[in-house]
């Protein structure tokens, strides 16, 4: 769900003409001056050698020398970027997590519903089996799975947040990270509930989507047929997940974009609004199936329930400037 090539990522940003883009001033940017600019910086150099691009290169070997204070760290963004927004506000921010779920490596009659390994034969680009064929017992008896948890609602969210650490019965926490999908579009089922009347946009959320479901409308769940699999990652306890560009992401600094608009491992300027406004500089370290367009975000919470009832609730409008190099960004607004 999370995995595309930062290699091909740029080459999207590079031969696609949004309908719009403006060069801004920093100051043009609310908030700026006070943002923990080393903090921002310090999650740059986490995915900085992976972006492909000459002009790159020698912005991350400056960078690793900016990191001393705050102070340094602005003049490097400011010294070396230009801010680009790209396409037309309002923004759409929605927030993800790490999920913390309780599960067992064996099928019991508590742990009855199981993740999967990516089978063999999944082939990138096509489609594979759709969620209900799976559901209905497709891949059963193959050896595929991971994991079992006691609750589909639960397989179901943490195959949309894409990584999650499961508490074995023995204490022992095994993490998993997106292995591949089935090659079906993603479908919101909570666009389906406002479809289907239940609902009005305001009232949906993670929250309400699963206590929905649990409710008894657990039919809603196949109307997404797009599947995750997964696969074990060893990460020491206080690291991230692992986003597209194969390295742990950082909680309220990393975010997931579409790259066919904005670079992975950019830096993005977030202004989001709501009702807990957000203004911040976060690194484009991360993709999802559902997070398409130039003016979309998913602000990665960080790990557990906590994360997760912040993240389950985030709905808001705003604008996302993407911080460019200098020399790409001026190339850009000549290709349009």
């Amino acid at each position: 769900m999370r995995a595309v090539l930062a290699t091909l990522a740029l080459a999207a940003l590079m031969t696609w003409a949004p309908a719009r883009a403006e060069v801004l001033k920093f100051n043009d940017l609310p908030g700026w001056q006070a943002d923990d600019h080393k903090a921002a910086l310090a999650t740059f150099l986490e995915t900085c050698d992976l972006i492909d691009g000459a002009d790159w290169r020698p912005l991350c070997n400056v960078a690793a020398d900016a990191v001393g204070s705050d102070a340094t760290a602005r003049q490097f963004f400011e010294l070396f970027f230009l801010p680009v927004s790209i396409g037309s506000p309002p923004a759409l921010f929605t927030g993800y997590y790490e999920p913390e779920f309780a599960g067992s490596p064996v099928r019991t009659p508590r742990f009855a519903w199981p993740i999967y390994r990516r089978p063999p034969e999944l082939r990138d680009g096509e489609e594979f089996l759709s969620r209900a064929t799976i559901d209905n017992g497709a891949l059963r008896g193959r050896g595929l799975e991971i994991a079992w948890l006691d609750d589909p609602v639960d397989v179901y969210f943490l195959q949309v947040q894409g990584s999650g650490r499961i508490k074995m019965p023995d204490g022992r926490t095994l993490r998993v990270g997106y292995a591949g999908r089935n090659g079906f579009e993603y479908r919101s089922v909570g666009q389906e509930m406002v479809r289907r009347g239940t609902h009005t946009i305001d009232q949906v959320s993670a929250q309400e989507i699963a206590r929905y479901v649990r409710a008894g409308a657990s039919d809603l769940l196949s109307i997404n047929p797009s599947y995750v699999f997964f696969r074990e990652i060893d990460l020491a306890p206080d690291r991230g997940p692992i986003g597209a560009m194969t390295r742990s992401i950082t909680p309220m600094r990393s975010v997931a974009i579409d790259p066919a608009f904005t670079p992975l491992g950019a830096p993005v300027w977030i202004d989001k609004q709501g009702a807990n406004p957000i203004r911040s500089l976060m690194i484009a370290q991360d993709t999802g199936g559902a997070i398409k367009g130039a003016q979309r975000a998913d602000i990665f919470y960080g790990t557990g329930p906590a994360a997760g009832d912040a993240a389950g609730v985030i709905k808001d409008g705003g604008r996302m400037v993407v911080l460019l190099p200098i020399d790409r960004a001026y190339a850009m607004l000549d290709g349009l």
